[in-house]
This record gives structure tokens, C-alpha cells and sequence, in this order.
């Protein structure tokens, strides 16, 4: 069972790292892979460090790094998701016992201080747990490192109504005129995959279900034409978690209802209301520096080399020299697939009348964002931005 507190804690960091991360291009995050590792990082800090920590996580670091294990395991109980954990340390590193206890068992491997062979041990890792979509474990190795702690962490499910893939060309916007490989599906339940949040401190937001068949979803979010991405996966979550008041799709009004969507009355033969959603195939990847963005992680004190920041790992001095997240995501006809790896190392120091009906189209047309959350919980395992759809053929026929 996943706890509440720590869903809330996660989803609080994937708005927060969103907002931050989404420009121009694309990108993909995964703070559901930075977040436990974060609270097991907290669980043995001292200091200035530990409170950075706290502010960030959005918890106790006395709790913090229970919930993270905890979280690691739901994780990997979870169907369609695989979370795994791994910690490797010099020999001669001193680990406290209390502070290893709340990983999974199991994990901890050896670094031998020579780079070319710690790197090899470490890149087959990364490329075992996410199945070869991620290469290399996203470190820098040398001499002086002394403890490196990774998650890797797999996203996928199966439509339980596939796409029929296609051929989209934009009228307008950033895509006009393109090929894209387009996929589209029409179903009647207007209200299942429709929901269009008119008021969102980025404005109005459509937003598309996607279901999975074995309890994940996919929800794509688009917003106004001049809505900056990152305000608009931000708002997403928070509308996919209810905040925001929304309209279903069986409630729209005719006309322009919502960001890409257009609502139709027209007659036809079968009285059955349709919405047709319409979207291009898209593989998005991302490396992120963590320390980059040291304040959104609580990591700008344990970077600091003139003391050690970690007392309740090891009695050794210590300092965080590296946080970094690789990541990939594609969406397709037939499912959603996702993967990510974390590290952060350390240095010391019949013909019926015919009769109005209501027909939607949704399009996601332009450049979009999705979240791949767990139904059960609300936990948000993946979220990022899409610019660059997959090409489609040049024509049509």
C-alpha cells in the first residue's frame, strides 16, 4: 500500500520540477525516481543538509527515510511498474547498519577505486534494470568517489483500446504543414476520456485519459496556444488530482470548448454521442542535472566539500558530487513504455429515424504534456512535455 503522504510529497516535486524544467524543447521527468532516494539521503543527513532535505521532501527526515524505502517497495509491487535500487561503496567505507537497513535487501555492491571497471559494473545495471533502454548509469565515476546510490524505475502499460495509427498534418501552430504519425481513436464514453478545466493558474486545460489494462493511465494535457509548458504540466497534475473544477465531455457546450476540442451536433443514423481523439506518437528523452536545480532537491549544502553532510550513513565525511536522472518515454498504438535511472555519488571530503447527435473532436496538435499516473493512488510516475511528435509519411497514400 502506497502512503498518502508520501503520493502527496511526490506529486508535490514532479509540479515543482516541471514548472522549473519544461522550455522550449522537450523533456521527460521521473520524481518518483528521485524522490525516495532523496528521503533515503535525508534519513542519514546532519546539519544545514538535513533541513534543505526536509524542505524539499516535504516531510521529516525522522520519517523520511522509512517512506522512501516503503515507496520503493510499493513501486515494485505495482503492475506494469519494476523499481529497483542499488548502492555500491568503497571497501573501506564504513556503512551504519540503522541506515541501510530501510534499503531493500540485498543491493549493496562494491566500487574497487578503478573507474573503467566500476563503470562497466554500473552501466550493466542501469542496462538490466530498465531492459537496454537506458545505457549507462548516469554518474561520473573517479578515484574519489565513495558511494553511489541509483534507482532505475520502469513504466508500461497496454491500451485496452489501441490506436488506429494514421496520418496527421497540422493546420497551424509550431506542427502546421508537418507529416506526423498520427493515432486515433473514437469511443463513446465522452466522460471517461474527456475533461476540459476551464480555470487553472495557466488557463484553460484539456485533458485525455488514457487507460491502461493494468491499472496505469496516461493523460494528455494541452493547453492555451501561449500557455508556457511547464505552468501547464504543473496545472495538469493538479487537475488530474481534482483540484481544479472541469467540465465532462457529455457537459460541452457546442462550438470551441476547450484547448483543441470542438463539439459538433450533427444528424446521424446511430444516436450514440462519439469523441474522437486524435494525437501523434512521440519518443521523448532527457538527462537532468539535479544540482542544477540544488534548491528544488534540498542539495546545495551537501555539496559542500569542507565538512561532511551525512553522519547517519557514515561516520566517514562526506559530500554529495553528483545527482543526475536519464530518462525516456515513448508513447505508441499499442501502450505507453518509460524509463529512468537515478544516481547521486559521493566524495569525501437497424436504420432508426435519424436524429441530432453529439460528435467531439479532440487533437493534440501542438506541443502537449503527459503524465502517466497510477490509478489506484494518484501517484504520478512520469510526467514531460512533448515538441518533437515522430514523423509520419509524406503523404497520406
Amino acid at each position: 500500500m502506497t502512503d498518502a503522504t508520501a503520493v502527496g510529497a511526490v506529486n508535490t516535486m514532479t509540479a515543482r520540477w516541471a514548472r522549473a524544467a519544461v522550455g522550449d524543447e522537450g523533456t521527460v521527468l521521473a520524481a518518483t525516481g528521485v524522490w525516495p532516494l532523496l528521503a533515503l539521503l535525508a534519513g542519514g543527513a546532519g546539519g544545514p543538509a538535513r533541513q534543505e532535505l526536509e524542505d524539499a521532501l516535504g516531510v521529516g527526515a525522522d520519517r523520511a527515510a522509512a517512506l522512501g524505502g516503503a515507496l520503493l517497495g510499493a513501486l515494485d509491487g505495482m503492475d506494469g511498474v519494476d523499481a529497483a535500487t542499488g548502492l555500491w561503496t568503497r571497501q573501506e567505507l564504513p556503512i551504519r547498519p540503522a541506515w541501510e537497513a530501510a534499503l531493500p535487501p540485498g543491493v549493496r555492491g562494491a566500487l574497487t577505486g578503478d573507474s573503467e571497471h566500476d563503470r562497466k559494473e554500473l552501466d550493466a545495471w542501469a542496462s538490466r534494470c530498465t531492459r537496454g533502454a537506458i545505457a549507462e548509469l548516469p554518474v561520473p565515476l573517479s578515484p574519489a568517489t565513495q558511494l553511489v546510490l541509483a534507482g532505475a524505475l520502469t513504466v508500461r502499460t497496454a491500451w485496452l483500446q489501441p490506436f488506429r495509427p494514421g496520418w496527421l498534418m497540422p493546420r497551424s501552430g509550431p506542427w502546421r504543414d508537418r507529416s506526423l504519425a498520427g493515432l486515433t481513436r473514437s469511443v463513446d464514453d465522452l466522460d471517461g476520456v474527456l475533461r476540459v478545466v476551464p480555470d487553472t493558474p495557466a488557463g484553460p486545460l484539456t485533458l485525455s485519459g488514457v487507460a491502461g489494462g493494468n491499472g496505469l493511465d496516461v493523460h494528455l494535457a494541452l493547453g492555451a496556444e501561449d500557455a508556457p509548458g511547464g505552468e501547464v504540466l504543473e496545472a495538469g497534475i493538479g487537475a488530474v488530482a481534482g483540484r481544479y473544477e472541469g467540465w465532462p465531455g457529455s457537459a460541452l457546450p457546442p462550438g470551441a470548448a476547450g484547448p483543441g476540442v470542438q463539439v459538433m451536433e450533427v444528424e446521424s443514423w446511430d444516436p450514440t454521442p462519439r469523441v474522437t481523439l486524435t494525437t501523434p506518437a512521440f519518443t521523448v528523452k532527457a538527462r537532468h542535472d539535479l544540482l542544477r536545480r540544488a534548491e528544488l532537491f534540498g542539495l546545495r549544502t551537501a555539496q559542500d566539500t569542507a565538512r561532511g553532510h551525512f553522519p547517519g550513513i557514515s561516520p566517514a565525511a562526506l559530500a554529495l558530487s553528483s545527482g543526475e536522472q536519464s530518462m525516456t518515454a515513448s508513447f505508441s498504438a499499442e501502450g505507453f513504455w518509460a524509463a529512468a535511472v537515478t544516481a547521486f555519488s559521493m566524495a569525501p571530503g437497424s436504420a432508426p429515424p435519424r436524429r441530432k447527435v453529439k460528435l467531439i473532436s479532440v487533437r493534440y496538435d501542438r506541443p502537449f504534456g503527459f503524465l502517466a499516473v497510477h490509478r489506484a493512488t494518484g501517484l504520478v510516475l512520469t510526467a514531460g512535455w512533448v515538441t518533437e511528435p515522430e514523423p509520419g509519411a509524406d503523404t497520406m497514400w
